[in-house]
């Protein structure tokens, strides 16, 4: 991995590669994640992909990527620490398995660098016609959120825990601040957001530096920088000294569970070790012995948040269990934190976390996801490195950063016919 600094505030990642038969390419500004501009930057990318002024509509735009033999360009909207990540993602032949050696790396760049320097305009804005479909588009988005309860209650989980916090907002903002948004507004956020936010710009494949960064140098030669911001580096949450409590009732046959847990320790690998051990894999104690054993839980994982130094869990619960299930759950977090583990536990979850980063190597979309939650956050570490030490983590150090992980908030979602 290479990364080069090409303009102010402008980086180049270059992951070379020769396994694949595609080439991969991203372009993403990294923003602060804010209540009232997330459902603009969520917009955004969506308006900005239906057209440039060299081919300014769909089917244009189709038929440039169909001369390409079939290459794609998608819309991104990520969240990577307390910062939104907006951009494209392009997937190309390789050149080297390109027909009759013919270049697609140059062409293609060109392209993502007019979605992003040259969208179609019309009377000094974008595309009245784009703009409000594409809002309508985000709107059902959001709005369709709540038709997955799963996702729906882990994300009440973080908004409740990191309330008041760039953490606890979504990454597509909210239905009301979406509502709200307006044409020239939109036009006039994406002059304020190509002149001053970080872009990360990535590559895979088998083309040398010199050439991918003059392709990226040329793309986006019009690109304007000026007072380009820095990027924001989460703040760790604030544990509580009381547990937050939150219980909702909706119009649903199986309760779901979460917990937020604040990790006063700043030993990743060891709370990596430690989350894996508790939730974080099909090994786990909340898997092995809350949902089988016991048979409290449909399902029950958790998760590190590293940016953010929490863990949260999630389950779904019959809901006459949910003390049985409550209880068992800090059962189950108190034994890691004790120690009181097998040996085959201890490395059966070095193992999962060890093949998780082995396998990131073998897809370019995982790669340049992990390397942008990096950039995005102020992370170096590669793959291997974190690999490394994951290996050298102690059962000593996990226990010790385990003891400090305390309750922080508990959401419950139950049924209507419950709840009476």
């Amino acid at each position: 991995m290479t990364r080069i600094q090409l303009a102010d505030g402008v980086y180049l990642t270059y992951l070379p590669a020769r396994k694949f038969k595609t080439s991969l390419l991203s372009a993403q500004f990294v923003t602060p994640l804010q209540e009232e501009t997330a459902s603009a930057w969520a917009l955004l990318p969506a308006v900005l992909r239906r057209g440039t002024v060299s081919a300014p509509d769909m089917g244009q735009l189709s038929a440039r990527l169909d001369q390409l033999y079939g290459a794609r360009i998608d819309y991104t909207v990520r969240k990577k620490g307390e910062n939104q990540c907006v951009g494209f993602v392009a997937s190309l032949i390789d050149d080297s398995f390109a027909p009759g050696g013919e270049h697609l790396l140059e062409p293609v760049t060109e392209l993502l660098g007019e979605l992003i320097c040259d969208p179609v305009t019309e009377r000094g804005r974008f595309v009245p016609a784009y703009f409000d479909s594409e809002k309508t588009n985000l709107l059902d988005a959001i709005r369709s959120l709540i038709n997955d309860k799963r996702d729906y209650a882990d994300s009440r989980l973080l908004q409740e825990m990191c309330a008041g916090e760039p953490y606890g907002i979504s990454r597509l903002g909210s239905e009301a601040t979406a509502e709200k948004l307006q044409l020239h507004k939109l036009y006039a956020l994406y002059g304020q957001l190509i002149a001053s936010a970080r872009l990360e710009l990535f590559y895979s494949g088998s083309a040398e530096l010199e050439r991918v960064e003059q392709a990226m140098r040329s793309a986006f030669a019009t690109l304007p920088r000026e007072n380009v911001g820095e990027i924001i580096l989460a703040k760790p949450h604030p544990a509580r000294e009381e547990v937050h409590r939150v219980e909702e009732t909706m119009d649903v046959t199986q309760g779901k569970l979460g917990m937020g847990f604040s990790c006063g320790s700043d030993d990743t690998a060891a709370l990596l070790m430690g989350n894996t051990l508790f939730g974080g894999s099909s090994n786990s104690r909340l898997f092995l012995n809350v949902r089988e054993k016991l048979s409290l839980c449909y399902y029950a994982s958790s998760v590190y948040h590293r940016q953010k130094g929490i863990i949260t869990m999630s389950s779904g619960i019959e809901f006459d269990n949910f003390q049985k299930a409550y209880d068992e759950i800090l059962t189950q977090l108190g034994e890691v934190q004790a120690g009181a583990l097998e040996d085959w536990e201890l490395e059966g979850a070095r193992s999962t976390l060890l093949n998780a980063y082995a396998a990131m190597g073998d897809s370019q979309g995982k790669l340049e996801n992990f390397f942008l939650g990096q950039a995005a956050t102020g992370q170096v570490e590669t793959p291997a490195v974190l690999a490394q030490q994951v290996r050298e983590v102690t059962p000593a150090r996990i226990f010790e950063a385990m003891k400090t992980v305390s309750l922080d908030t508990v959401y419950f979602l139950r049924g209507k016919e419950a709840a009476q």
